[in-house]
Order: C-alpha cells, then sequence, then structure tokens
C-alpha cells in the first residue's frame, strides 16, 4: 500500500513540476531578460507553486496560522495553474496556426505585444479565479419534488436535506460549516443525509477548529445520517468516522437503518474502501438483500457508478456526490464522460438519482461553472388504504 502511495505521489509530483514549468517558461519569455521584474517573477512563481504541497503536508504535523496561509496560498494557486496552463496552450496552438498560415501581423511578436498579453492574460485569470471564489461561498438550495409509488407506513411525505463534499478542513473551518448548519436547519427537514466527503482527509485541521461542534447543531427529527467518501479513506477512515459518530452523525459503513417502521435509508462504504484497506464493500445486492421491499428505500452511495445495480436492487432513491462536476469549468467535460450523470438529476426505472455537486470543495476554494448547493428532496409516498 506504501509502495503505491509513493508511485502515485512521485507521478503527481513530476506532472504538477511538468506543468508549473511550462507555464513558467512561456510566461517568462513575456517579460525583459534581464530584468529585476523577470527575476521577481521567477522567485514568487517558484514560491507559490510549492506553498500548496508545503501547507497540507505541514497541517498535519505542525498546525499553525503560517500553514494555513500557505494552504490557502497553495488552493488559489491550483487554480491559478489550471487557467495558466490553459491560456498558455491556446496561445502555442494559435502559434503553431500562424507557423503554417502566417495569419499573425508581425507586431503580434514584439516584446510590447508580449508584455501587454502577459497582463491582459494575468488580469483575465485573476478576474476569473475571483469571481470563482466568490461562487464558491454562495451556495444555493435546490428544491426538488419527487414521487414513490410505495406506502410508508403512516408516512405522506418526507422532507430530506442532503449535502455532500463538505470538505472539513483548512478551507472549510468556522464559518462555511456554520453557514452549512443554518441553511439545513433552516430547511426543517424531517431527516438529514450527508452522502460522503465530510471531511477533507486530514482529521487533525478539523480537530483544531473544533468543527464537530458545528456539526452537533444540525437537527431533524429522523436523525443525522452520514456514509463515507474518498476523501474519509485518504486520510483515514475508522478515526474520521470516530470523530463524526462522535458530533452527532451516525455514520452507516454497509449498514440499513429502519426509520419509525416506515422507510429505509442505506449506507455504503465508498467504491475506494478495496484500494485502502483491502477489504471488498458489499454489492448494493447484498447490503438490501433481506429488507421489505414494499417499503421505500433510500441509498447513500458517494460513487455515482454502476447505477443499474441500484435499480435491480430496488432502490427507489439514490443519493450522491463526489463528482464536484468537475468543480472548475471545463474540467465538468470530463466528469460527463465518466458518469452517467455528473450533475443533477436522473431517473433509471422507477429509480430516482440525485448527484450533488457539492457544499463545499477539495483544492482551489474556487467554482466555475456550478454553484455549491444544499439539498431539500420533498419526497412523497403512495397513501396506505
Amino acid at each position: 500500500m506504501k509502495y503505491q502511495f509513493v508511485i502515485f505521489f512521485s507521478i503527481v509530483l513530476i506532472v504538477y513540476s511538468a506543468v508549473n514549468l511550462y507555464i513558467y517558461t512561456r510566461a517568462a519569455q513575456a517579460l525583459p531578460q534581464g530584468s529585476n521584474i523577470r527575476m521577481w517573477f521567477g522567485w514568487i512563481f517558484l514560491f507559490l507553486s510549492i506553498t500548496y504541497i508545503a501547507g497540507r503536508v505541514l497541517e498535519k504535523y505542525y498546525p499553525s496560522i503560517l500553514v494555513d496561509v500557505l494552504t490557502w496560498m497553495g488552493s488559489f494557486w491550483l487554480a491559478f495553474m489550471l487557467y495558466g496552463f490553459l491560456l498558455v496552450v491556446l496561445i502555442d496552438l494559435v502559434r503553431v496556426i500562424h507557423h503554417f498560415s502566417g495569419i499573425l501581423p508581425a507586431a503580434f511578436f514584439t516584446s510590447n505585444a508580449k508584455q501587454w498579453m502577459f497582463i491582459l492574460g494575468l488580469s483575465g485569470i485573476i478576474i476569473t479565479v475571483a469571481s470563482g471564489y466568490v461562487n464558491a461561498i454562495s451556495p444555493r438550495t435546490r428544491i426538488m419534488e419527487l414521487a414513490v409509488d410505495k406506502t410508508a407506513g403512516n408516512l405522506n411525505s418526507l422532507k430530506i436535506a442532503m449535502a455532500s463534499d463538505i470538505h472539513l478542513g483548512t478551507i472549510i473551518g468556522p464559518r462555511r460549516t456554520s453557514k452549512l448548519v443554518k441553511s439545513i436547519n433552516a430547511l426543517k427537514p424531517d431527516i438529514i443525509l450527508l452522502a460522503g466527503d465530510i471531511v477533507d482527509e486530514d482529521l487533525t485541521p478539523v480537530i483544531n477548529q473544533n468543527l464537530g461542534e458545528c456539526l452537533k447543531q444540525l437537527h431533524a427529527p429522523y436523525g443525522v445520517y452520514g456514509i463515507t467518501g474518498n476523501h474519509e479513506y485518504i486520510g483515514g477512515a475508522e478515526s474520521a468516522v470516530k470523530y463524526l459518530e462522535g458530533h452527532g452523525i451516525t455514520m452507516l459503513r454497509d449498514s440499513v437503518i429502519k426509520i419509525n417502521s416506515s422507510f429505509y435509508v442505506a449506507g455504503r462504504e465508498d467504491r475506494d474502501k478495496n484500494r485502502f484497506s483491502k477489504v471488498k464493500r458489499l454489492e448494493v445486492n447484498e447490503l438490501l438483500n433481506n429488507m421489505d421491499k414494499t417499503l421505500p428505500i433510500i441509498l447513500l452511495d458517494h460513487q455515482p457508478f454502476a447505477l443499474d445495480k441500484a435499480v435491480a436492487a430496488g432502490v427507489d432513491l439514490q443519493l450522491s456526490g463526489h463528482t464536484h462536476h468537475g468543480q472548475l469549468w471545463p474540467l465538468n467535460y470530463v466528469t460527463r464522460a465518466i458518469y452517467e450523470v455528473s450533475m443533477g438529476y436522473l431517473k433509471k426505472g422507477s429509480t430516482h438519482f440525485y448527484v450533488s455537486p457539492g457544499f463545499g470543495g477539495w483544492g482551489p476554494p474556487v467554482r466555475i461553472g456550478n454553484r455549491p448547493e444544499v439539498v431539500l428532496i420533498e419526497l412523497t409516498f403512495k397513501k396506505a388504504l
């Protein structure tokens, strides 16, 4: 396991370094050679490119305000890096086209023109990232009305508040966590369901900021339930689950609970459980095998893969997250290619699926192309005779 992690981290580090070197090399060509501006640009670029890795490593062992600053700077840098890379690739594509067609005027290649391109490009990236940050801290409440053609005891309806991919940690701290709790409680739900990636890998900043006290303020008559996501397993699922359960969240780990003798809530372990623990999670049909399927079945499954299996197992409503719908445009095209539904609602057979882009985010505190959200699902059932 450690050997695989070293290989994976080495590949990521090589790619990360190569992308930063490519951006720096092309950007520096727009600045005067031998000038102080070019020298300072190089040092600032180098510092920013190492802040994220340094911050994430140090936050576990030496938590401090300085380390938090490094993490925040590095997180923003990831967004700058993506759009800087896309911009440089676009410019190079234009240059290649010019090489074969000669479409660009000679003035395009002067030092003055290159400096203006650098200024305009940097300004555009700053505006894009700043707008994405404002969007990321402005979650919306999505309201959905769905019907299940089953009776649920004496219940005619159920108000479900759902959130996924909160990613509690250095970036999603007390202010954002409190906003989440207030947003959910204001909906006055019957039950609260958290569909994985509740914490962002390392538990240390969650504990240090006492974010669990905010979670304890979540309230619903039928309780608060959660499942593991891949980030719980990356950071250590057992410690994360213990912390969350100690702060008012009932974690469903390949387990099912019958509520009010009216409906079931089932929670799957994350798909990555096998990779991190070498223990396979239950198949959905195994998990639901002994349930009374005349009652409504709500399934929490963090990663929305193999939807047909949930349909075949008799699930009425599956709630998922994980995709972030790419989080940063144009990565949403990647998630759309990977998942049958990258964000939003889908119905297959008699099964309702909803995939949330999440409340928080991984890496950059930036969202472009979609908004973070809390979801209220007003579920209605067939009336008992």
